[in-house]
């Protein structure tokens, strides 16, 4: 089985993904933060989409359903949620399956960022698209849910195989550094952020990362590490989240 990922940025600050299984040459896109960006790529492309797979209801994320479903004839699935938006067609809750064709994927439970965020994962091709739960050295604000439930969230993401291929929605990846090594002197995080910066600098993205690269160096999913003095893993990732949420750097 082979998903092939077509990343493109959209409106100031997200990435639009279409994924095509190439056994059946069926296309669906994650999320629809524009849905004209979204039609001039699979006009470029030559897809035809089959799918919209939400990862929550934020209109920069499921803004563009009705206009693509309008376009296309496309299923519309994800969380209730998307329902404050426009009501999916198939609405999928932790420990669903959505099959692309032959492509599966288990849909996981992410909610904090917003209570009934999901994520997709595919693992024949250890790819996921988590939305705004995980970004890269970052985390979705706690919108909604609560720093319980968002680190909860985060551990299921992060007991994926490391090698995992992780598509977030956002580039938000520098600012995240600069934060990260307010929090974090580790010489990974360093020769990363150093990274970064030349890769913006070059206007190059810095989306998609992995399991490894985030369990290295991310500040969120290092917070126990990073914050000793909070026994609780939760309540250390709460301060660290805070910590972020006050930072002008």
């Amino acid at each position: 089985m082979t998903l092939t990922v077509r990343q493109f940025p959209c409106l100031s600050d997200n990435y639009g993904f279409l994924a095509r299984d190439e056994a059946s040459g069926l296309v669906a896109c994650i999320d629809t933060p524009d849905a004209e960006a979204i039609k001039r790529e699979l006009a470029a492309a030559g897809w035809d989409l089959h799918l919209i797979l939400n990862t929550h209801w934020h209109p920069d994320h499921a803004g563009g359903n009705e206009a693509l479903k309008a376009a296309t004839g496309c299923t519309v699935v994800g969380p209730a949620e998307v329902s404050r938006i426009a009501a999916p067609d198939r609405v999928v809750v932790h420990g669903d399956v959505v099959m692309l064709g032959e492509t599966r994927f288990d849909v996981i439970d992410t909610g904090g960022h917003t209570l009934g965020h999901v994520t997709f994962h595919d693992a024949a091709d250890s790819i996921a698209f988590v939305g705004d739960t995980l970004f890269a050295l970052g985390c979705g604000r706690l919108f909604e849910g609560d720093a319980q439930q968002m680190w909860a969230s985060l551990q299921r993401i992060a007991q994926l195989p490391e090698d995992t291929t992780v598509y977030c929605a956002h580039e938000y990846t520098a600012s995240n550094a600069r934060f990260a090594l307010s929090v974090d002197d580790s010489e990974p995080l360093k020769t990363r952020a150093e990274a970064i910066f030349a890769a913006r600098e070059r206007g190059e993205p810095t989306v998609p990362t992995t399991i490894a690269l985030e369990l290295a160096t991310n500040p969120f999913l290092r917070a126990p590490i990073l914050r000793p003095d909070i026994a609780d893993p939760a309540e250390a990732f709460g301060a660290v989240r805070a910590a972020k949420d006050g930072f002008k750097g």
